[in-house]
């Protein structure tokens, strides 16, 4: 799926992408992401409104993209991860670009994850404690 990006989808720009998605989130529906690891359960929920008015993934990409760098960052700051690029093989599985690798070097995609939430999927709550513990 391709949709316009305000950056480059490089691991660099995933806390910029985070930054973003805090602010629409507090402009638009005056909820404050404070990535805290409870803040995804807010985030959740406003992934669950958007697919409550029934737009299009096409027409929300962008936003779920910001959702998932959001989870990312979460993921980065609390959970001992840091934002990587993943080489070919990885962006084949994951259908992404960058995503986040544990100091075991697992890898995790907390892009596709807002994505799979949108479509009804477990929570970016329930990802973090999966992937963090």
């Amino acid at each position: 799926m391709k949709f316009n990006l305000k950056y480059p989808p490089i691991a660099e720009n995933g806390p910029r992408f985070a930054s973003d998605i805090v602010v629409a989130a507090r402009d638009i529906s005056g909820v404050e992401l404070d990535y805290r690891v409870q803040s995804l359960v807010a985030a959740d929920e406003l992934i669950d409104s958007i697919r409550g008015e029934g737009a299009p993934i096409e027409a929300v990409g962008g936003t779920l993209f910001g959702f998932g760098a959001y989870l990312g960052q979460v993921m980065v700051g609390h959970g001992g991860m840091r934002w990587v690029d993943f080489d070919a093989e990885a962006r084949g599985k994951f259908g992404h670009a960058f995503g986040v690798v544990a100091s075991d070097g697992a890898l995790w995609n907390p892009l596709a994850k807002a994505f799979d939430r949108f479509a009804g999927a477990d929570s970016l709550h329930h990802f973090y404690r999966v992937a963090c513990g």
